[in-house]
Parts: C-alpha cells; sequence; structure tokens
C-alpha cells in the first residue's frame, strides 16, 4: 500500500526513507552512542581551534586563516547529517521530506564543494610562503585571503545550486528508500524512474572539473615546495616546511580519496554499505580528524593552547 501511495504521488513532495546506518549494525545503540562522541568531538576541536586563530595574535596569518575556514566548513558539515541521524534513531523516525532532503543535499554539495576548492588556497599558501618567503606579505594580503576563502565559497555554492535542483527535479517512482544516511546525490538519483543516464554523465563531468583543478593546484604546489625544500640550507627549515606540509598532504588525501570514490568510480564499484562507509568516513571522522591533524604536529597552536590554558586560571586568582 505505501509503495503504491508512492507510485500515485511520484511528481508530488513526498517523504523519503533515509535506511541509515544503523540497519547494518548488530548494536545500533551502542554505535549511535559513539557517533554521537565523534559528533561533539568535531564540534568542541574545531571550535577550540576556531577560537585560539580569533584570540590569539601570533595565528593571524594567512595559513591560521584558512585553517578557520576549513573549522567552520567541518563544523557546518557534520552538523547537516549527524544531528538527524541521531534524532531519527532515539525517536524511531526514518523519513525526511523533499525540501528537508533538498536542503541537506544543497548544504552537503555546496561545503564539499567549497572545502575542494579551499585545499587548493591552502596548498597555493604554502607554494607562495615556502617558494617565495619575501613576497609573501605581498601577494598573501588579508584582502587577497578573503578573495580566495570568498571564491571558495561562491564556488561550492555555484556547485550545490546546480545539483540539488536538477536532482530534485526528477520524478521518483521508484521506493522512497535512500539506501543512505543522508540524501547524497547518487543515492538520491537510484530512486527516479526516469533515464538519468545524461545527467550523471554531466555531474560526472562537473565533478572531474571540481576535482582536477584543486588537483592540479595543489599537485604544482606541492611539486614546487618539495623542491625548494630540497634546495634548502637549514636542517630545521625543512623539517618545518615539511611538518607544515605534511599536515596538509593528509588531510587532503583523506577528503579527495573519498570524493573520487563517490563520484567518480563506476557504477560497479559500489555498493550501499560502501557508499555509507566511505561517507561516514568524510562526512563524519574527516571533520573530527582534521583539527588534530593541524593542531598536534603545530607548535603555534599547542603553544596558543598551553597559553589559554594558564591563563584561564591565573585569571581566576585574580578575580579571587
Amino acid at each position: 500500500m505505501a509503495n503504491t501511495t508512492w507510485m500515485a504521488n511520484h511528481t508530488g513532495w513526498s517523504d523519503f526513507i533515509l535506511m541509515g546506518l544503523f540497519r547494518q549494525s548488530k548494536h545500533p545503540a551502542v554505535l549511535c552512542v559513539v557517533i554521537f562522541v565523534v559528533f561533539l568531538m568535531a564540534l568542541s576541536e574545531n571550535a577550540v581551534l576556531l577560537l585560539l586563530i580569533h584570540c590569539d595574535a601570533h595565528l593571524h596569518t594567512p595559513m591560521y586563516f584558512f585553517i578557520s575556514q576549513l573549522s567552520l566548513m567541518d563544523m557546518v558539515y557534520i552538523s547537516v547529517t549527524v544531528p538527524k541521524m541521531l534524532l531519527d534513531q532515539v525517536m524511531g523516525v526514518n523519513q525526511i521530506s523533499a525540501p528537508e532532503c533538498g536542503m541537506q543535499m544543497f548544504l552537503y554539495v555546496t561545503l564539499a564543494g567549497s572545502e575542494c576548492f579551499l585545499l587548493a588556497a591552502m596548498a597555493y599558501d604554502r607554494y607562495v610562503a615556502i617558494c617565495h618567503p619575501l613576497r609573501y606579505p605581498v601577494l598573501m594580503t588579508y584582502k587577497a585571503c578573503l578573495f580566495l576563502a570568498s571564491g571558495c565559497w561562491f564556488l561550492g555554492s555555484a556547485d550545490g545550486f546546480m545539483l540539488t535542483p536538477i536532482t530534485m527535479t526528477f520524478p521518483f517512482c521508484r521506493s522512497p528508500e535512500i539506501h543512505h544516511f543522508f540524501c547524497e546525490v547518487p543515492a538520491v538519483l537510484k530512486l527516479s524512474c526516469s533515464d538519468t543516464s545524461l545527467y550523471e554523465t554531466l555531474m560526472y563531468l562537473c565533478c572531474i572539473l571540481m576535482l582536477l583543478i584543486p588537483v592540479t593546484v595543489i599537485s604544482s604546489s606541492y611539486l614546487l615546495i618539495l623542491l625548494t625544500i630540497h634546495r634548502m640550507n637549514s636542517a630545521e627549515g625543512r623539517k618545518k616546511a615539511f611538518a607544515t606540509c605534511f599536515s596538509h598532504l593528509t588531510v587532503v588525501i583523506l577528503f579527495y580519496g573519498a570524493a573520487i570514490y563517490t563520484y567518480m568510480l563506476p557504477s560497479s564499484y559500489h555498493t550501499p554499505e560502501k557508499d555509507m562507509m566511505v561517507s561516514v568516513f568524510y562526512t563524519i571522522l574527516t571533520p573530527v580528524l582534521n583539527p588534530l591533524i593541524y593542531s598536534l604536529r603545530n607548535k603555534d597552536v599547542m603553544g596558543a593552547l598551553k597559553k589559554m590554558l594558564t591563563v584561564g586560571p591565573a585569571f581566576q586568582k585574580t578575580m579571587e
């Protein structure tokens, strides 16, 4: 009966059913608690990093400006999918309306696209800092950083405005069950009863451009950086430059590896279970890992954190 109603209303704004992660687990309650803890960790880590960058004058540099943008994206990124998933599990509801699905899809695509370009901007920043240190203050001014960050948000939004309306206007006359824990574009497209091959080809080409341009910038930047590091006379300088670049490259590999699997590999490589596991990796785990990658190996961030922790008790003693 439910499927008949869905078939009859395939052009209307009916509800989708998110099958989610928890149906795949033998211990859904434990998984729910684990994801909730990870969610809180991601929010707290990124919030602390944002606070440190905002409050500490030593972190008011282009590199940390871009890291703050990445933390902001990660906080919104994980908040788009996880709260809804956890609330559905607690309430015993797994439905999402078409407008809510479209909004979730738009925010997810926008943030993923923005992060693609932001990682390229961060690679360019490291290239200028290491390869052209004398020109760095001139090239990477606050206005230039603001322009690059705004461009990343704009290009991500353009991707969201392009893919979301087209995806959501397809007629959905198959089962309303989305075999995913959020409204990801490929998962929603599988419900369409019309031919989506042309759109999937265009989306594939769009994703190639979205990934190819940043990957080209990142690869070129780090190739030149490695050549410059190799020519450095100072062992300390080489170590510091390599540590900074290693952190960024780790984030790049984690994010782009998952994105390439999701949007560029043929459908024969995909199963709902694999897709959800990869999505868990870059929508839930990556926002937790990014602050750790950038802070644990970074003396400036750790120094700012220690200063904040020591200033707090000292301030309380003076108040007493």
